[in-house]
C-alpha cells in the first residue's frame, strides 16, 4: 500500500521548508505551515517567482515565534506579533495579518535585497478556499490556494527519467510526499485517507517558474527545466501545467511518516 515518505512544513510562504516526522492537520493546513509571509511595503505578497533568493532563507517555527536563518548571517528570532491586524494581499485575497517586529523587516530586507516586511496570519478562518473547488467553511493559510499539496515519488521518477537528471522533490514544495504508487496515479485521486485523516483532492496543482529554482542556491535554471518538459505532456483541460494534487482536510488529526495512504475515491 502507498505510504507517506516525507512530510514538510513551510513556516514562511516561499522561504525554505523543513522536514518533520509528524504533523497536526488543522482545517487550513498543517500546523505551522505558511502562517507567516513576506510582503512588499504595500502589503502585496512576495514569492520566489520574482525573488529566487528567498529559497536560501530558512525558517523554523517554535512556541515562542519564528527563527530566520541564512548562510553567513546571524539567525534572528521573531516573536509572535500582537496588536491590530492590517490587510495584506495574496493573489486576489485580502487577508488580515499582524505585522512582525521591525527587526524582522530589516533582517529580511538585507537577506532578499528588496525592502519588505514580515507578517503573521491573524486568523486563517478569514481566508476561504476558492468556492468553485471547496465546501462552505473550507479555509486556507497563506498558501497559494489550498491547505495542502501532495506529490508522489513515482511521478518524480518518471519526470527525472524523461529529463535525464535528478531534480529532487523540494522544488515542488509539497507538504506530503507519497511512495509506492505508479507514476501520475495521483491524477485520479478524489478522496484519500492518510493515517486517521480524510482529504478531498479537488484539483491538480498548477505549476509555475518556481519549479525551475534550485532550492539550495536560490537561482533559476537557465534551460527552464523541468517546467519546459512538463509543459509538453502535463497540461490539464485548461492548458495549465500540473504536478501533484491539492488537498482539503475533512477534519483535524495527526499524520506521520510511514502512514498508509488509501485512495477512497477515484475519478
Amino acid at each position: 500500500m502507498p505510504s507517506v515518505a516525507e512530510l514538510r512544513i513551510y513556516p514562511v510562504k516561499s522561504l525554505r521548508g523543513r522536514p518533520v516526522r509528524q504533523a497536526q492537520v488543522e482545517p487550513w493546513g498543517l500546523a505551522g505551515d505558511r502562517r507567516w509571509m513576506v510582503v512588499l511595503p504595500n502589503g502585496r505578497f512576495m514569492t520566489q517567482r520574482q525573488y529566487p533568493v528567498m529559497a536560501t532563507i530558512g525558517a523554523a517555527a517554535g512556541p515562542a515565534g519564528l527563527t530566520l536563518s541564512q548562510a553567513g548571517r546571524r539567525p534572528l528570532t521573531v516573536p509572535f506579533p500582537e496588536g491590530s491586524p492590517e490587510t495584506v494581499a495574496v493573489w486576489r485575497d485580502q487577508v488580515p495579518a499582524l505585522p512582525a517586529d521591525p527587526a524582522a523587516d530589516a533582517w529580511l530586507t538585507e537577506a532578499i535585497g528588496t525592502v519588505c516586511r514580515l507578517v503573521h496570519q491573524a486568523d486563517p478562518l478569514t481566508r476561504p478556499v476558492d468556492p468553485d473547488f471547496a465546501r462552505p467553511g473550507d479555509s486556507v493559510s497563506f498558501a497559494d490556494g489550498f491547505p495542502l499539496l501532495v506529490t508522489t515519488l513515482g511521478s518524480l521518477a518518471d519526470l527525472e527519467g524523461r529529463l535525464g537528471r535528478t531534480l529532487g522533490m523540494d522544488r515542488f514544495r509539497a507538504n506530503v510526499v507519497v511512495a509506492g504508487t505508479d507514476a501520475w496515479d495521483e491524477d485520479h485521486w478524489r478522496v484519500i485517507r492518510i493515517g486517521e485523516v480524510t482529504f478531498r483532492a479537488p484539483k491538480p496543482c498548477g505549476r509555475c517558474v518556481m519549479t525551475t529554482i534550485d532550492q539550495e542556491l536560490g537561482v533559476k535554471a537557465e534551460d527552464g527545466e523541468p517546467l519546459r518538459l512538463l509543459s509538453t505532456f502535463r497540461r490539464d483541460a485548461a492548458g495549465r501545467i500540473v504536478f501533484g494534487q491539492n488537498l482539503i482536510p475533512d477534519g483535524p488529526g495527526r499524520i506521520a511518516q510511514g502512514d498508509s495512504v488509501e485512495v477512497l475515491e477515484r475519478g
